[in-house]
């Protein structure tokens, strides 16, 4: 069963609420003021970004999805035990809720799998198409920013714990002390004997990391230039963005991988009444993603109450999925 604020069919990509507008608005111009600039990387998933990420998921380059998907699909029985019976299952940043299926498909009488997405439209029809196939799990999709607090709905059964899904590695945008913010907050959605389940992707050789962020395709830098069309498109800014190029590198010292858009020539971006001068070869920052050892994000996710459980990963130690609870 799905119950959706509103049917795919009536958001539009080019659309958006007047509250998002305003904060896409607020946070964009905030970003171009600073020195240096920076623009979030939540504003990646407008419909065509959500679009585009997945095909970087399916590029020759991009290990992690394949990775990931192949951890899950081995140790999906073992996690559905791990998380045990009536879960209700709590998915951040759920995409296209592919992995999801194996793990959907070895939960032990799930209450309600509760999609979260930012992208409505995209959220809406993964959701149709996850209600369709499980017809038997209640399906609770929520359009919402989940590093700002939100409500979870109420299933029609009681659950006998919380457990939040977090794959792909997303807590990796984070820098670390906001991602040990967000660990924290999952705790408190959770509550006592919640679960956590979590993708990470390991430290690995630098030539590894560089060729998943430049992949051949160039997917990858459509993705990160996308984000300057929506500005175009739902902000009304002027911005030539064939003067933008991708960039994106390893930094060792950080353990983290740093994605920009680089500027080409000297220009003028003009956003809601603002002239917005940026330098050739001035970057603008648009994400991070730090790189773990299991030892070191089960002590940072330790500090804020979690309790590794159990560890799985592929033969090559390339990714990890990693299963905690509050205690």
């Amino acid at each position: 069963m799905i119950l959706p604020n509103s049917s795919p069919k009536q958001t539009q990509q080019h659309t958006m609420p007047q509250h998002t507008r305003d904060h896409f608005l607020d946070d964009t111009l905030t970003g171009l003021l600073r020195s240096p600039k920076h623009l979030p990387c939540k504003y990646f998933y407008d419909q065509r970004g959500s679009q585009l990420f997945d095909a970087i998921c399916q590029t020759d380059d991009y290990y992690l999805t394949r990775t990931e998907t192949q951890v899950m699909q081995q140790y999906a029985a073992e996690m559905g035990n791990c998380l045990g019976e009536r879960v209700m299952l709590v998915e951040f940043g759920s995409g296209s809720s592919i992995k999801t299926r194996d793990l959907l498909d070895h939960l032990h009488d799930p209450v309600a799998y509760v999609p979260v997405d930012i992208s409505h439209a995209h959220l809406m029809e993964s959701a149709t198409d996850i209600a369709i196939d499980y017809p038997e799990i209640e399906i609770l999709p929520v359009c919402a920013d989940f590093t700002q607090p939100f409500s979870l709905p109420t299933a029609k059964r009681k659950p006998s714990h919380n457990a939040v899904y977090f794959p792909g590695s997303t807590i990796g945008n984070f820098q670390v002390d906001a991602a040990q913010r967000l660990l924290g907050s999952i705790g408190k959605m959770c509550g006592r004997q919640g679960g956590l389940l979590i993708g990470i992707d390991l430290q690995k050789d630098r030539d590894v990391l560089e060729r998943a962020y430049n992949d051949d395709e160039g997917v990858t830098a459509e993705f990160n230039l996308n984000l300057l069309h929506r500005m175009r498109r739902e902000l009304d800014a002027a911005i030539d963005v064939s003067a933008f190029e991708h960039h994106a590198f390893y930094n060792d010292r950080q353990g983290r991988i740093e994605i920009y858009l680089r500027s080409r020539v000297d220009q003028t971006i003009r956003l809601d009444g603002h002239q917005l001068p940026v330098r050739a070869g001035e970057l603008i920052h648009t994400e991070y993603s730090h790189k773990y050892t299991v030892d070191g994000f089960a002590e940072l996710a330790g500090e804020v109450g979690w309790t590794l459980r159990e560890v799985w990963t592929d033969p090559d130690s390339y990714f990890a999925v990693m299963h905690f609870v509050i205690l």
